[in-house]
């Protein structure tokens, strides 16, 4: 009898484990697909996301769009990207902020609206699910850093 109950309890965590991979978001970084940038770094794209950077590293002007606090994608986003966990992301606005240095980016409230910002101007990056890319953006390759 244990050893079933043990079984039974080894199946579940498996399947809790296949079930938390499964939520887990491929992020991709977009742009307009008229835009002249053609890839950037990691930090490239932190920068840009965190307000270290307004420009592209060919000197346009870079317009992040963000996702709402709320979003598990932008919870990725910004794990991946800058290595920051959604109360750091908000201690680091909430000091820039405080000494007049910026603004956090504009944010929308889905990937859709993300896709439909980023298509609209060439000066927007932006960040959605990789299943969600289709032909009005382009996901940008990372370059290793």
């Amino acid at each position: 009898m244990w050893v079933v109950r043990r079984i039974g309890i080894a199946v579940a965590g498996l399947a809790l484990c296949a079930a938390s991979a499964a939520v887990k978001a491929d992020v991709v970084v977009v742009v307009a697909t008229s835009s002249p940038v053609k890839t950037l770094a990691r930090n490239q794209v932190a920068d840009i996301f965190l307000g270290k950077t307004s420009r592209f590293p060919g000197g346009g002007q870079a317009t992040p769009i963000d996702q709402t606090e709320d979003s598990p994608t932008r919870d990725e986003f910004y794990t991946t990207f800058t290595g920051k966990s959604a109360s750091q992301l908000k201690a680091h606005w909430s000091k820039i902020i405080f000494t007049g240095r910026g603004q956090p980016p504009q944010a929308v409230s889905s990937s859709a609206e993300v896709k439909k910002r980023v298509a609209e101007n060439p000066d927007t990056i932006g960040y959605i699910d990789a299943r969600e890319v289709d032909g009005s953006v382009r996901a940008l390759p990372i370059e290793a850093q």
